[in-house]
């Protein structure tokens, strides 16, 4: 079964050339959340997240809540995999489907089939894989004729519907969510919202993050409320979410 845990897991990012002015380490500090020091070099380290131990067990929607620069983000990336621990210890029982920054892989000369192709190798799928699923892709897209068409020609709106395309082509395990619908018609967006609730539901495990309380109350089960990378409450969704309310600042 899908299992999440981290144990005492820390990350920290050097800014180097950064240490020189009170000012620029406050903007920083403002910028990230993060908690700040300096070492013996004038190095400035931000700490985005500090000593977190969680168990997510199969079943479990958690929702991440918390102030712009809380480590919200951060998680989502150590959990996908994307940024190593540099502190603790990380243990995913489970494949990953992390959808985050939905643009990855769009290059701009590139036509709508070949973003299809790179997406699908960076979403873990194989060549084969890809060919099987390029119909229901094109199909969901709504694109037509235009996947023959480099990237440079689309809206906003039609990049949102070849990315989301792509990635309802998967069946997660373990599924990571961040705030991702942007453009789109209303349409697209029903059509898209139906297949995330499809996605959700058939997930082992689900991490989503979100500013949307009502949003973490549909899908989550359990909260982790994040501030300066350090946990305020991990527990039951509906009384995380109260708590987060009626005390976050």
């Amino acid at each position: 079964m899908a299992h999440i845990q981290l144990s005492n897991v820390s990350l920290e990012f050097p800014i180097y050339g950064a240490g020189k002015r009170v000012l620029k380490k406050e903007l920083i500090r403002i910028a990230t959340g993060g908690i700040l020091k300096n070492d013996d070099h004038r190095i400035i380290t931000v700490k985005a997240l500090n000593h977190l131990s969680l168990d997510i067990p199969n079943g479990m929607r958690l929702g991440l809540v918390g102030h712009n620069g809380a480590g919200k983000s951060t998680l989502l990336r150590v959990i996908s995999g994307i940024y190593e621990p540099t502190g603790g210890t990380l243990a995913v029982e489970g494949h990953v489907t992390p959808l985050l920054n939905m643009m990855i892989g769009f290059d701009e000369s590139s036509t709508g089939y070949e973003v299809i192709h790179i997406r699908g190798l960076l979403q873990g799928l194989s060549p084969k894989e890809i060919e099987e699923r390029m119909e229901e892709i094109a199909r969901f897209s709504e694109l037509g004729g235009y996947l023959e068409m480099p990237i440079r020609t689309y809206s906003d709106g039609m990049r949102m519907r070849l990315a989301f395309g792509i990635l309802a082509s998967c069946t997660p395990e373990i599924l990571i969510l961040d705030e991702i619908f942007g453009a789109g018609d209303a349409h697209f967006l029903a059509k898209a919202k139906k297949r995330m609730e499809e996605m959700i539901h058939s997930s082992s495990i689900v991490v989503f993050t979100s500013h949307n309380m009502d949003l973490i109350r549909t899908i989550c089960t359990h909260v982790l409320w994040l501030e300066a990378g350090s946990v305020c409450y991990f527990g039951e969704a509906q009384e995380g979410i109260e708590h987060y309310e009626n005390n976050a600042v």
